[in-house]
């Protein structure tokens, strides 16, 4: 399987010619669902959920579908009749040859005075696991953790803790389109052997367009 970082939150996944997208959203390249096969939608949040980046994708590739939970699919399906598929927590499901299984439900607190939204994450071919925006932990180990490093829900020792906990082979950042040029230095740092330990994970940043095999 190769990876490929498309921005901010956004991860394309291609194994045996098929491509799978989680999350191009609006601070994703403009292009980032473009060509995929299958497209997977963590949570309703414009970084992460975009009409225009989807429609890009469905118009280019008429067998392309999404998969996503009740709140953004009550927002497209009528865009998209037939081609949107509603989950949830625990639902298993196959996207283009790719075996997606739903872990979470809730989005991570922001601020007790604002509402929590809904959230599920994906675990894929049971090696990479996508949380959206939350620290959930999947029943069931991951060689890849896609790591949200900042957010304004989050904190360095929260994130170090997850990365712990869940224990995977590798933590590979996402979700840093808000930290300047300085901020992957520290967190790099931190996370890198020089810092406090992530449980032996090994933590990979990559630029938007960059990849790697898993």
């Amino acid at each position: 399987m190769n990876l490929t970082k498309k921005g901010h939150a956004c991860v394309r996944l291609e194994k045996d010619g098929q491509l799978l997208v989680i999350d191009p959203g609006g601070v994703s390249e403009e292009d980032a669902a473009v060509g995929a096969d299958a497209i997977l939608v963590t949570h309703e949040h414009f970084d992460h959920f975009n009409e225009e980046r989807l429609r890009a994708a469905l118009d280019a590739n008429p067998a392309a579908q999404i998969w996503t939970l009740a709140s953004v699919a009550g927002q497209i399906s009528a865009a998209f009749p037939g081609r949107v598929h509603t989950v949830g927590e625990g639902d298993t499901f196959t996207a283009a040859g790719f075996e997606v299984e739903v872990h979470g439900q809730l989005h991570a607190v922001i601020h007790p005075d604002i509402p929590r939204i809904t959230n599920v994450g994906y675990v894929v071919d049971g090696a990479v696991f996508h949380p959206g925006d939350a620290l959930t932990v999947p029943d069931r180990p991951v060689e890849t953790l896609l790591l949200p490093l900042h957010a304004p829900w989050n904190k360095f020792s929260e994130i170090l803790d997850y990365v712990r906990e869940v224990a995977p082979r590798r933590a590979i950042d996402i979700h840093d389109a808000l930290l300047s040029d300085l901020g992957p230095t520290v967190y790099g740092r931190m996370l890198g052997p020089d810092g406090p330990g992530t449980g032996g994970a090994e933590h990979i940043r990559l630029t938007p367009g960059e990849g790697l095999t898993l």
